[in-house]
């Protein structure tokens, strides 16, 4: 994960270098990349993951026998390194991120 970390008015944010090389999300199981959040949401249910649907700007998962709870910009043009490794952190054995 390359980048520097931003702290502004009380939030951390990863802000990704931009010559860094391209990062994808990966199920691991299958050895699958992740290509859309259709693909990502059927992963993400077959775990016991469940959609949210209270914010029109973001695509939120929960988890019931958990507190965690997924949220990722709607575009997928925007879904960042930073959403994915949330994903693997909330899912170690199943997902990780790799260099394209």
């Amino acid at each position: 994960m390359s980048g520097v970390w931003v702290f502004n008015k009380g939030v951390v944010r990863l802000v990704e270098s931009p010559n860094s090389e391209r990062k994808v999300l990966v199920y691991s199981t299958s050895n699958e990349i992740i290509t859309s959040y259709t693909v990502l949401e059927h992963k993400l249910s077959s775990l016991g993951w469940e959609r949210y649907y209270d914010d029109p700007d973001l695509l939120q998962f929960h988890k019931r026998s958990t507190v965690h709870l997924i949220s990722l910009p709607r575009d997928f043009n925007r879904f960042k390194s930073m959403h994915m490794y949330d994903i693997v952190v909330k899912n170690k054995n199943y997902f990780e991120v790799r260099d394209m």
